[in-house]
């Protein structure tokens, strides 16, 4: 998925650093929160104590998130991931299916110049017991830029190549 640029890097979830772009805009309406990731641009749109979690036949490659504040915490439960999202993933590494995975994240403010991001993973089918980590996240004043993935990504063409190759060589293929 991260040939095609629709996951990878640092854009799974729990959100950890990679060796750049990890600016994330934070962007609060009246119930919801949306998460702009700058590394390929995901946005994950969270409704805030509304909103019906999805059946669990259906699948999101970054889970079905669902917020409600918890006094000054802002607590997002995630579900419902695909079997080919990692339960941990980052640049240059993934390990597990997600498909069994419960993600908790946590933000919490520390004052006027920094958050607390605490997640914690909770995967039976990857890992032992759960596990817990924290970053601080602090403010810039920089902007946040397009992740241009595909340009000069010739991975992709030989890709989509190689599959019409195998399709035109397919029995029944015309």
């Amino acid at each position: 998925m991260a040939e095609r640029c629709l996951l990878g890097f640092s854009t799974g979830l729990p959100m950890l650093p990679g060796g750049y772009n990890n600016n994330v805009q934070i962007v609060q309406s009246p119930g919801y929160v949306v998460l702009l990731l700058e590394m390929n641009h995901d946005a994950r749109i969270i409704p805030i104590d509304n909103g019906t979690p999805l059946p669990g036949n259906l699948r999101k490659w970054l889970g079905d998130s669902h917020g409600h504040w918890d006094g000054d915490t802002l607590v997002v439960r995630t579900t419902n991931f695909t079997d080919e999202t990692a339960s941990l993933a980052n640049t240059g590494f993934a390990v597990g299916s997600a498909e069994r995975l419960t993600l908790t994240e946590r933000f919490t403010r520390l004052g006027a110049s920094s958050r607390r991001y605490e997640f914690t993973v909770d995967d039976p089918g990857t890992f032992a017991r759960p596990f817990t980590g924290r970053l601080r996240m602090n403010p810039t004043n920089g902007l946040i830029y397009e992740y241009a993935c595909h340009e000069g990504n010739y991975g992709l063409l030989h890709i989509l190549s190689g599959a019409r190759t195998a399709e035109r060589a397919a029995p029944g293929a015309r």
